[in-house]
């Protein structure tokens, strides 16, 4: 009897053990991963492209969303907007390669699916093939002809490929079906200044004086500009009659282009004609295109006469609907102060990017005002307020004409005031 207990304890209990156990761990593991089966199986396509959404927008766990879009997938192989989501899904992953394949995937199946040609475009877009995205999104447009984002696909792809005409005159046409769109607006009026590559301009300015001057002051301006693929960059002729004496100003101007964002603005003059000109006068901006149309600026301007005078701008715009508002202030630092003066801007766009009336505010001197320029050359901080409305349109899109009318109250002398009246009209073709 001993011994079958001890052949029982050395053979049969291990055997009896491993096999308990391994009883023991199925039933474990079925118990822990069948609720968790069991609740998978229970999902839907939409289910799962709720949580992809989540995990995507909310946390930022591409990989995870990825994985929930492919289970949506498998139950439901048609469902094109999981799919398209997971073209995007890849791109922000870093996989711009899968990302292509499930998108062309998609358009394929449905050609005239407006959300996967605008995802296909984007990606072309990001990938700088624009010759890609401005085709995908043209034939997008043919199925959608009013798509307002596959619009804009189009007008950045032509943009990007240095079509700047075509995309400014498509960008155009857009506006004066929909002007109240700020964000297209924002984007013509920046590609305005390229969808040219010349331009001459001639322009005429007229002051009349109540008290200041017995004689009116008068200024003529020729310019000649062109559009290169660095930026766009102007010649300038002045010729003035003021304080009894006549004069000429040459300058050069330009707007090289930075990047998507940033642009510049830089000027440069000088005249041998003091004081009916400032000898020296040059100037620079930096200009950021923001989002949701606003754009920022900052720079400065150096005027010389018989001394230096440094004046330091700031100014913020904003397109909203039909109209742009512009805030700028320059400040100009004297001695042991600073003088200060600001500009409020408002223009109401009409139907397209050239064709608007504007109504100005302001206090203080402008040095980007020609005209009126000189008078920061003067030891007196001299108070000055002025309000002025222009009219601009265009004629068969390359004739731009202008007026301008401006009223101004201020001091000429300290405590001595008077008041000036100021008429400008400008003429540009552009070919």
């Amino acid at each position: 009897m001993s011994a079958f207990l001890s052949l029982f304890s050395n053979s049969l209990v291990p055997a009896f053990r491993k096999k308990f156990f391994r009883v023991l761990f199925t039933v474990t593991a079925f118990l822990v991963w069948f609720p968790a089966l069991v609740h998978a199986q229970s999902l839907s396509p939409d289910d799962y492209f709720q949580q992809a959404r989540r995990l995507a927008f909310e946390e930022k766990n591409y990989p995870a969303a990825i994985q929930n879009c492919r289970l949506a997938l498998q139950q439901s192989p048609d469902y094109l907007d999981i799919r398209i989501f997971l073209g995007r899904l890849y791109y922000w992953n870093g996989q711009p390669d899968s990302s292509l394949v499930v998108l062309q995937e998609a358009l394929q199946a449905k050609p005239e699916y407006e959300d996967a040609a605008i995802a296909l475009a984007d990606v072309f877009y990001f990938e700088q093939e624009f010759s890609k995205a401005l085709t995908t999104s043209s034939q997008g447009l043919t199925f959608h002809p009013a798509s307002r984002e596959l619009a804009l696909r189009k007008v950045k792809s032509l943009a990007a490929l240095e079509r700047t005409q075509e995309a400014f005159a498509f960008a155009d046409s857009l506006l004066r079906v929909n002007p109240t769109d700020e964000q297209l607006r924002s984007f013509t009026n920046q590609l305005r200044e390229f969808s040219y590559a010349n331009r001459i301009g001639v322009s005429y300015e007229y002051t009349y004086f109540n008290k200041q001057f017995s004689n009116a002051w008068n200024m003529m301006n020729v310019d000649y500009g062109r559009k290169t693929k660095a930026g766009a960059f102007t010649g300038r002729v002045s010729y003035a009659s003021r304080y009894a004496r006549n004069g000429f100003q040459f300058e050069a101007e330009a707007y090289p282009r930075i990047s998507k964002t940033f642009y510049a603005y830089t000027n440069i003059g000088f005249s041998p004609d003091l004081p009916v000109f400032p000898k020296f006068r040059a100037g620079f901006s930096l200009y950021a295109n923001l989002p949701r149309a606003w754009e920022a600026e900052g720079g400065f301007r150096y005027l010389n006469f018989s001394s230096s005078t440094w004046v330091y701008t700031l100014s913020a715009g904003k397109y909203y609907r039909n109209f742009w508002f512009n805030a700028r202030t320059y400040l100009t630092p004297r001695n042991s102060s600073v003088s200060q003066s600001c500009a409020l801007t408002a223009r109401y766009y009409l139907k397209g990017a050239d064709d608007f009336f504007s109504l100005s505010l302001g206090r203080g001197v402008s040095p980007d005002d020609r005209m009126q320029a000189n008078r920061l050359n003067s030891v007196y901080q001299l108070e000055t307020y002025r309000i002025g409305a222009g009219y601009r349109f265009t004629l068969a899109k390359r004739h731009l004409i202008s007026f301008v009318s401006t009223f101004e109250r201020g001091e000429y002398m300290p405590e001595t005031k008077g008041n000036q009246f100021n008429f400008s009209t400008g003429y540009q073709l552009r070919f």
